[in-house]
């Protein structure tokens, strides 16, 4: 009996400076995430209930509330933050899966050029990536219009950027090509993950690739996606620096999100406040969305 004593105290204790230990490593990372995500969602939330400006710091309740949701420019913004994370979140997901699932049974060399290839676009700067798209996308001298006058499909030069028809869907074609990268090296891993046993059993039973793909490598690869999910879909409502260096949120608030919206209000018009109240819906926003794809991939297992 005292033996089982002594053991128990002694497994106690390792527990303990095992735990210790773990808190000791995690602190630094803790006190920058309390520090530099944590205060600055609380302050912000403070902040949306003040009239916060160079010269003004006065509580006014939920009247930046209120003057958001009867903004136009506000719901303009909101209709192009979300038809931007409808149309380009099921599009990269869809691709990336496509691309890792050719890629992931070639030779070491040929998978490790392609996600080399697919990735560049991540690593490269975004001021960068914007000078190149902006030159294609040029109404004068862009590759864009001479490719298309080249094939036929335009006679005259499009201005691209300057058109509110067009101006929105060429943010979401380069916001496409730079969120590709990550999603497809992922899946690409989680596909070589796979347990080839169960494929191979199940071929031998005679199941089609297709069934071999949704009963056995989907339900396997289930995590990955609802990660690249979430991560997709916040960077997609986090929209900001193509829209800024390309459009400004023009022509006439054709390209403006939620994102852009409140670095206009906050950082050009001096109004932290309502630039504040913004955030904190944009924050509930993402979090819905993230909660409804969490609910989606539980029912799918």
């Amino acid at each position: 009996m005292q033996l089982t004593r002594n053991m128990s105290k002694a497994m106690k204790a390792t527990r303990r400076r095992e735990n210790l230990s773990a808190y000791l490593f995690l602190t630094p990372a803790l006190l920058f995430f309390a520090g530099f995500v944590i205060f600055p969602m609380g302050m912000c939330l403070v902040t949306s209930f003040f009239n916060y400006s160079m010269t003004d710091f006065s509580f006014i309740a939920f009247d930046n509330y209120v003057e958001m949701f009867s903004d136009p420019t506000f719901g303009k913004s909101l209709v192009n933050t979300i038809v931007i994370v409808v149309v380009s979140v099921p599009t990269v997901c869809l691709f990336s899966l496509w691309v890792a699932s050719v890629i992931y049974k070639m030779n070491s060399f040929k998978t490790s050029f392609f996600r080399c290839v697919f990735y560049l676009p991540v690593v490269t700067g975004s001021v960068a990536v914007t000078v190149v798209w902006k030159w294609i996308f040029n109404n004068y001298y862009g590759l864009l219009n001479a490719l298309c006058k080249t094939l036929g499909i335009i006679t005259k030069n499009v201005n691209w950027l300057g058109d509110p028809a067009y101006a929105l869907w060429c943010i979401i074609m380069i916001l496409f090509t730079t969120s590709i990268g990550q999603p497809i090296v992922l899946y690409v891993s989680a596909l070589g993950n796979v347990d080839h046993s169960l494929v191979e059993a199940a071929q031998v039973d005679g199941a089609t690739n297709r069934q071999v793909f949704w009963k056995i490598k989907w339900p396997q690869i289930m995590p990955t996606t609802l990660y690249i999910l979430i991560i997709t879909t916040i960077n997609s409502f986090q929209c900001f620096a193509l829209i800024q260096l390309l459009t400004n949120g023009g022509p006439n608030y054709a390209t403006s999100t939620i994102m852009y919206y409140i670095y206009y209000n906050a950082f050009k018009l001096n109004r932290y406040g309502y630039g504040s109240a913004m955030g904190v819906i944009l924050a509930v926003i993402i979090a819905l969305f993230s909660l409804a794809q969490f609910r989606l991939a539980k029912n799918d297992r």
